[in-house]
C-alpha cells in the first residue's frame, strides 16, 4: 500500500509510483540530492559542484524526482533567453515497512 500525506490529507497511490519512490530510496544520488536541497533551493549546477554528482547525472536525477513530484521547481528564462531553475525537496519524511506487506508513507511540505 502506497499511502502520500500531503498537508494532513492522505491518498493511495499506485504501485508503478511506489515502485518509483522506492528506486529513489534506493538511489545513493537521489537521497544526496534530496539531502542537498533539503533547505534551499539550488540549481543543478550548484547541486553537482556541492555534492561532486556529475552534471548530467544530476538532471536525470532531477527528472525522476520532478516525475515523482519530490521537488518543488522555480525559474525563469533570462533575457538572453537561457533557462534558470531552482530546486527545493517536498519531502518531510519517507517511511518504508515491511510485516508481510509493503507500505510506504511520504509526507511533503
Amino acid at each position: 500500500m502506497f499511502v502520500e500525506q500531503t498537508q494532513q490529507k492522505e491518498c493511495q497511490l499506485d504501485v508503478e509510483h511506489m515502485s518509483s519512490v522506492l528506486w529513489i530510496l534506493a538511489d545513493s544520488y537521489c537521497r544526496k540530492i534530496l539531502e542537498t536541497i533539503k533547505e534551499k533551493p539550488m540549481s543543478c549546477v550548484e547541486i553537482s559542484i556541492e555534492t561532486k554528482i556529475p552534471i548530467s547525472t544530476v538532471y536525470r536525477r532531477m527528472q525522476e524526482l520532478q516525475d515523482q513530484k519530490l521537488v518543488h521547481t522555480s525559474g525563469s528564462i533570462t533575457e538572453d533567453g537561457k533557462k534558470y531553475f531552482l530546486y527545493k525537496s517536498r519531502v518531510q519524511a519517507i517511511h518504508a515497512t515491511f510485516d508481510g506487506k509493503l507500505e510506504l508513507k511520504v509526507t511533503r511540505k
